[in-house]
């Protein structure tokens, strides 16, 4: 990497040819990762409001394309970690947070769940056990009051508040649960997210499988088919498999993207419902 050639470029940043500053740019862009170090800290010793927005927007660029790359490389390999295509819509907004910390985080929840599980516990009693560490420990809840806003897409801030929608924390909770061997899955019902409690012996008939419901955001609620039925019914929507069987990672952080895409129109930020779009179009090639 050719150090002064990058502070050269930095210094044409703001030049008011359009055609030279799309050059500087497109070259920034193409060091990637390399010259962000440079561009942080001449934004730091400028004081020309212009150069500084520009700065920013090239920062911002190349932390983007990186999200891109990495959320076309988790699907290309099959999107086997949910947690690791969670972490990377998490970089979206914050590019610079340190993720070993939110691992860590949620391995605490689970080494409490863990330190208090009976090994022949009935699913029943596992689903208690994490419902109480879940809300009465740790204090999780689902965002009554703001559930339209975009934090409650974003994994280290539903951490942090301990609050979230349906499909955050139902997320973290199933994470939890997979961690410890125990089989929730998501299930994409639509207008709302559940878990699915699934008897993995049962391989015949994948609807057959499914021994209760969860509702992560109305406490750990556990529920039957019948409730889905009745919920389908009332939405006059017709039944389909797709309602009642676990979905696969993909269509989970599809979903987060669309929540996402849906809280940014509701505030006007179309800048990044039309780069969110490019994102979820990563994983409908």
């Amino acid at each position: 990497m050719n150090e002064k050639e990058i502070s050269s470029l930095i210094k044409l940043l703001d030049d008011p040819d359009p055609q030279i500053f799309n050059h500087v740019e497109d070259k920034l862009l193409s060091y990637g990762n390399e010259v962000i170090s440079f561009l942080e800290s001449a934004w730091e010793n400028s004081f020309d409001a212009i150069l500084q927005e520009r700065l920013e927007n090239v920062v911002h660029k190349i932390q983007y394309q990186n999200v891109r790359e990495d959320l076309a490389l988790w699907y290309q390999s099959g999107g086997f970690d949910l947690l690791r295509g969670f972490l990377i819509l998490n970089r979206y907004q914050y590019p610079d947070l340190n993720e070993d910390k939110i691992i860590n985080q949620i391995d605490a929840i689970k080494r409490d769940v863990w330190l208090q599980m009976m090994y022949e516990a009935s699913p029943v009693e596992k689903v208690k056990l994490l419902n109480h560490i879940f809300y009465n420990v740790y204090g999780f809840s689902g965002n009554t009051k703001n559930h339209h806003s975009a934090q409650n897409s974003y994994l280290s801030q539903v951490l942090e508040s301990k609050k979230g929608n349906q499909i955050s924390l139902a997320i973290i909770y199933s994470i939890i649960a997979q961690k410890l061997d125990i089989p929730i899955y998501g299930v994409n019902l639509p207008q709302h997210f559940v878990l699915a409690y699934v008897d993995e012996f049962e391989q015949s008939n994948k609807e057959a499988s499914i021994l209760f419901y969860i509702n992560v955001f109305n406490k750990g609620h556990v529920f039957g088919k019948r409730d889905i039925d009745q919920f389908l019914r009332q939405l006059q929507i017709k039944p389909s498999s797709f309602f009642y069987e676990p979905c696969s990672n993909t269509e989970i952080i599809k979903r987060v993207l669309r929540n996402l895409i849906s809280a940014y129109e509701k505030e006007g930020t179309n800048e990044k419902v039309k780069e969110l779009v490019k994102l979820l179009e990563v994983l409908n090639p």
